[in-house]
């Protein structure tokens, strides 16, 4: 497990979500990794668009190698 204190560290740097009800100019932080927090996972939309175009059918295989051919007669 990781942790980060930070001791005597000024209100005013902190969020202004963290700073709301606190009076004080310095204040000890303590930052600590949550062990089995999930981790984010890309939905099946986002792993199909990360995924290589689909692949060529036989006919247009064919058809690029017919070409290529044709071309150097």
């Amino acid at each position: 497990m990781n942790r980060i204190v930070k001791e005597n560290y000024p209100v005013s740097s902190l969020p202004e979500d963290l700073r709301e009800g606190l009076e004080a100019s310095v204040v000890t932080v303590t930052i600590e990794e949550v062990e089995g927090a999930p981790k984010a996972r890309p939905t099946l939309e986002e792993i199909f668009a990360m995924r290589r175009p689909p692949f060529r059918t036989k006919e247009e295989i064919d058809a690029e190698w017919r070409r290529q051919r044709d071309e150097w007669e």
